[in-house]
């Protein structure tokens, strides 16, 4: 599923101008990112939640070459699903 295809549930199920329903998604997409970039969680009851993790520096190997790489540290986005959409996923 892609955005434009929520997009288009959404109005459909509503109503609503797609126009309207594709500003309002995406900023709220916008404002999840930019919360992340501050460092802030992002808890969605019932969803899940959204944070960033510092990964570590470590030492890497190139596929080709075979040759040890360092990797340097950097922020990864993690998602951890919330309890009623673990329910629904694990009965489908």
């Amino acid at each position: 599923m892609t955005k434009k295809d929520i997009i288009l549930k959404v109005s459909d199920d509503t109503n609503i101008k797609q126009i309207d329903v594709k500003k309002v998604v995406q900023e709220t997409l916008n404002c999840i990112i930019e919360a992340l970039v501050r460092g802030e969680n992002i808890e969605l009851r019932n969803f899940g939640v959204f944070k960033t993790k510092q990964r570590k520096s470590r030492t890497g190997r190139n596929p080709r070459t075979g040759q040890t790489v360092p990797v340097p540290p950097r922020k990864v986005v993690v998602f951890k699903p919330g309890l009623e959409m673990k329910k629904k996923i694990t009965y489908v």
